[in-house]
């Protein structure tokens, strides 16, 4: 029979692989030899088994992990495309904000910490119809364009009026899953059926305004929760975004945003 098979050492050769990755993905339980000899325990591998060894090769180079590998060796065509199309689809996501952090630092690297300015006003109480919902941070900018698609159109049946800006409310601390809302302004504080309506209560508010893709937002929060802590002040729930001009008036770096903070004199 072993004449049949192929060494470990003659397989890894045939695979461009080396004999301790052979070895890692047969603990794994990824790609098991053909044969292991009872006596000595060396292992013998089926030159039909180069397939999978190259593949499983192949997904690790795109730092897939082992668990998706298992299911997509083990999956019928169809499925294993599906698995595919999912671990493409997070690949995608990650270059988003990888390239969005490039920017990031781009912009750092050239200007330093942009100047922004923090100023300090009052804010008028306001009354919101307003969509929610629940996601990670790097879901903010997904969920808030399906909040905004949600809000809208309820609006429009209702026949009520809105006054822009569209508003989005944030907690103060960027847990792995947080609660938003993406609001509009309306005449009364009137409502519809399937929105809610969130009371702004009016006081002192820390603002700037930053003018730029939503993805260097934390420049302007760094500043403006710097200025709030040198202030002595406390920040308050929600943090408030008023997004003055949006995607659809102007390219990503003409947006303008608001950047509201509530503050309190603090106790300490």
């Amino acid at each position: 029979m072993h004449d049949e098979l192929l060494t470990i050492g003659r397989f890894a050769r045939l695979c461009r692989l080396s004999v301790k990755q052979l070895r890692h993905y047969d603990e794994m339980g990824l790609l098991a030899p053909a044969c292991v000899d009872a006596g000595s325990g060396y292992r013998y591998y089926a030159p039909e088994q180069a397939r999978d060894a190259l593949t499983i090769a192949l997904l690790r180079e795109m730092d897939l992990p082992l668990a998706v590998i298992a299911q997509a060796l083990a999956a019928e065509p169809e499925h294993r495309a599906q698995i595919l199309r999912a671990e493409r689809d997070r690949l995608a996501e990650r270059i988003s904000r990888d390239q969005a952090r490039f920017q990031m630092l781009e912009r750092l690297a050239e200007g330093g910490l942009p100047g922004y300015e923090v100023t300090m006003s009052r804010e008028p109480e306001r009354r919101l119809a307003v969509v929610r919902a629940v996601c990670a941070p790097a879901e903010i900018g997904e969920r808030v364009e399906e909040c905004i698609g949600r809000l809208l159109p309820v609006l429009g049946r209702a026949g009520i009026a809105w006054e822009p800006p569209l508003w989005g409310l944030y907690p103060l601390d960027l847990g792995e899953r947080m609660a938003i809302a993406v609001g509009a302004q309306t005449p009364q504080g009137q409502g519809a059926p399937g929105l809610e309506l969130e009371a702004l209560s009016g006081g002192l508010v820390a603002e700037t305004v930053h003018i730029g893709p939503y993805a260097q937002l934390p420049l302007a929060y760094n500043a403006l929760l710097a200025a709030v802590h040198e202030r002595g002040l406390r920040p308050q729930a929600p943090v408030r975004e008023a997004y003055l001009v949006g995607p659809a008036e102007a390219p990503q770096e003409e947006l303008m945003t608001r950047l509201i903070i509530p503050v309190q004199e603090s106790m300490a």
